[in-house]
């Protein structure tokens, strides 16, 4: 019989953490929550204080049944995360086994080594329930607002959309920044850059001012025929250059996607496994502190490898007062150990996660910065030049990313310099940049929304449900002009370029304005951003037992629910943000851009319910142009499809059109995308050429048919068998063409059942 029950909740931690416990101790796993709001209904009893309804997981009913069995006769220690989210799973796991959580083994730790088990061990207490009740209030706020407020984007926008509290606002925040970045307008200058010759050696130097316009910097550089330079000013400033703070879990992943390339949820992903194997402490947190045990290693560290003048004792303190995830930043548990993990990926992270620690505690680089000014005889502007030379790397040995030395040539005050070569280039304003992964998660955190534990989990809803689009920008061609001075001669060129490439950038759909512009207007405080902000405020005061979490729910739910009844009166036309782009010529019937099922489209026609006989016509929207910008010249080519293209050589009609996912052309029952062709301009030969593809195609397909049914095909993954509700592979060895029925229908018994698979939908 075990003497002792140690759950924590993932079987990798459970492995890491039996080896440093004795034999009077059995580790199991939860494999994360065991109890939750059931997915169906909302299983919150508004009548009595909003009280929740938990039920086992259907998936957990055998993992509970296991650890009841192991529990029986043992002394249970609950050892699950220390966070909200770990206390309350701490506590679900006493309900689900009968145990009292004011009376049960509570044990945290933010590091999985033998010496904090031990010493947690020798440390429990009880389950925190104002932590707990934090958790809750933020599952049963967010389970209120995705119960009641999807169903409405569901009749009014599109079925299958989803509303969250702290979704919506990060959808809004990426659309907003979209539209900011569409309404910019770039303002030209030109830039004035000029090399010297100093003893042979090359002086690179800008001028202090920008002209406004192309003619204003033509005169300028007219007006340096007999112009002479020389440098009336030498400026040396020493300056040092600080370490940030180790990291917390929205730093970490903004310098994972800076310096290895990772996504938001990768990175998560991989701390976590690093945790797990007792190789960093715990990911999840917006402490920035380090504990005194850690300070000491670090500085032993730092003295032995590189010697004291590079050691210096930091402790930063914590931006966020109400930080709450954990006691400590991200640090290594073993400052000796430099690379760690699993895999490549793994091994990357844990060095860039040791670095930041190691840093921390290290001393500033020292540099030393000069500024030269050269003046420009006859004239009031000046240029300058700028050197940095690093005299000491301090921190920098080891976490660099700081620039190259620019070092500038022996200099002094009156020396003449001879010009070498001098341009002025149009450079542009810029709008702000979309947000990546990482910018996201700093804005977030910026405006207090969420906490460390949900940004992973946001920033991949919003892209599952279709709000935003993690994409590469090919950018946009300009046209820019150079002024070069020759010879006291100003010549120009104008060269093109390509300006906005961007890569792994967040760009909103248009169901994601839509979706904004309508929550914005109807259900202003569930995405205003002070709003979100004061909840994730008051979930900190129920934590600190300042606010009961009822009362919290109570003072929300009397707002919002109101906002979600007076939502029947909208009309979904005025939802769907029709604009009137003018009549059909030939008709009259007024042509809107809209908002329909699929994504932006065309509408000609009114929707009359005196008249059910006349229904409008639709079409898809112009490439490139969108609800804002499509002109009628546009609408009514569209409105030409589909296009009659020709006919098959048995007589078959051949139409090209612009579906769901994009150009096709069709023939009869059969569909063929003609991707990258126009369907406007596509020819008969083209269309016809493409056809006989896809019926070639189909027929390698079909290798051979037996009776019920029964069918040998060729898939992506080789030949295979299939009734239609089950396939069996075929082995490499054997020719699909000459399989019998009787071996075929033998193979598709002995095949594994196919496998089902079920769409969840979340309330969030």
């Amino acid at each position: 019989m075990t003497k002792n029950l140690v759950i924590v909740e993932s079987p990798a931690k459970a492995k890491t953490i039996e080896k440093f416990l004795g034999k009077d101790y059995t580790v199991k796993s939860s494999f994360g929550h065991i109890r939750d709001l059931p997915k169906k209904g909302l299983n919150i009893d508004l009548e009595n204080n909003f009280t929740p309804h938990y039920e086992v997981s259907a998936d957990k009913k055998k993992t509970v049944a296991e650890l009841k069995k192991a529990a029986v006769g043992a002394e249970v220690w609950l050892a699950s995360d220390e966070d909200r989210e770990g206390e309350a799973i701490a506590w679900h796991l006493a309900h689900a086994l009968k145990l009292d959580p004011t009376k049960t083994k509570r044990i945290v730790f933010h590091e999985i080594t033998k010496t904090a088990i031990e010493a947690a061990i020798k440390n429990p207490r009880t389950v925190n329930l104002q932590l707990v009740d934090a958790q809750q209030a933020r599952r049963i706020l967010d389970r209120l607002v995705g119960y009641e407020l999807s169903p409405v984007l569901w009749k009014k926008v599109r079925t299958g959309l989803s509303a969250g509290r702290v979704q919506s606002v990060a959808v809004r925040i990426i659309v907003e920044r979209e539209r900011e970045i569409k309404a910019f307008e770039a303002v030209s200058s030109f830039k004035v850059t000029a090399s010297f010759i100093v003893d042979g050696a090359n002086l690179p130097a800008e001028l202090s001012v920008k002209f406004k316009t192309e003619a204003a910097a033509t005169t300028w550089l007219e007006s340096l025929t007999a112009t002479s330079y020389s440098i009336s000013s030498i400026a040396q400033k020493p300056g040092t250059r600080s370490p940030g703070a180790p990291f917390t879990t929205s730093t970490l992943q903004q310098e994972a996607s800076r310096r290895l390339g990772y996504s938001v949820r990768q990175t998560m992903t991989l701390a976590q496994r690093l945790y797990e194997s007792g190789f960093i402490t715990y990911m999840r947190t917006d402490s920035t502190t380090l504990s005194g045990l850690a300070i000491g290693a670090a500085k032993d560290f730092i003295t032995s490898e590189y010697g004291d003048r590079y050691h210096k004792l930091r402790q930063f303190k914590t931006k966020n007062a109400s930080a709450q995830e954990a006691h400590e930043a991200i640090r290594p548990t073993n400052f000796s150990a430099l690379a760690l993990g699993g895999d490549e990926q793994q091994i990357k992270l844990y060095k860039l996660i040791w670095q930041r620690a190691i840093a921390s505690q290290m001393a500033e680089a020292q540099l030393e910065r000069t500024e030269v000014s050269i003046a420009v005889s006859d004239h009031k502007e000046v240029f300058m030049a700028k050197g940095e030379v690093l005299k000491f790397d301090g921190f920098m040995k080891v976490y660099g990313g700081g620039k190259d030395d620019t070092l500038l040539p022996p200099l002094h005050e009156g020396q003449a310099l001879s010009l070498d070569d001098m341009s002025a280039i149009e450079t542009f304003s810029r709008s702000s940049a979309r947000y990546s992964e990482a910018a996201l998660v700093k804005k977030l955190e910026e405006l207090g929304i969420g906490r460390p534990s949900t940004y992973a989990p946001t920033i991949s809803t919003i892209q599952t449900r279709g709000y935003v689009e993690k994409t590469d920008l090919e950018g946009s061609e300009r046209e820019v002009i150079e002024l070069s001075l020759q010879h006291g001669q100003v010549e120009r060129t104008v060269t093109k370029v390509i300006t906005g490439a961007d890569r792994g950038k967040l760009v909103p759909t248009g169901i994601a304005e839509v979706t904004t512009d309508f929550l914005v207007k109807y259900f202003p405080h569930v995405v205003d951003f002070d709003f979100t902000a004061k909840v994730e405020a008051e979930f900190d005061q129920v934590a600190d037992g300042n606010l009961a979490w009822p009362d919290m729910i109570k003072n929300f739910y009397e707002k919002f629910h109101p906002l979600v009844e007076a939502s029947a009166d909208i009309s979904r036309q005025e939802v769907s943000q029709a604009r009137l782009i003018g009549p059909d010529p030939k008709s009259g019937e007024p042509i809107y851009a809209r908002f329909g099922r699929y994504g932006p489209m065309l509408q000609m026609g009114d929707t009359d319910d005196e008249d059910k006989e006349k229904k409008p016509t639709f079409a898809p929207m112009p490439k490139d142009s969108s609800i804002d910008t499509v002109t009628l010249e546009q609408a009514l080519v569209m409105f030409q499809l589909p296009r009659l293209v020709g006919a098959t050589a048995d007589g078959e009609a051949i139409k090209a059109n612009i579906g769901r996912f994009g150009p096709y052309v069709q023939v009869g029952k059969t569909f063929v995308s003609i991707k990258p062709l126009d369907p406007h301009t596509i020819t008969l030969e083209e269309a016809l050429d493409l056809y006989a593809a896809k019926l070639q195609k189909d027929a390698d397909k079909h290798i051979n048919e037996f009776k019920n049914g029964l069918k040998v095909l060729n898939g992506p993954y080789g030949p295979y068998i299939t009734d239609g509700k089950k396939n069996a592979r075929i082995a490499k060895d054997v020719d699909p063409k000459t399989i019998t029925e009787a071996e075929a229908k033998k193979l598709l018994a002995a095949a594994p059942a196919k496998k089902r698979t079920f769409r969840r939908k979340k309330a969030k």
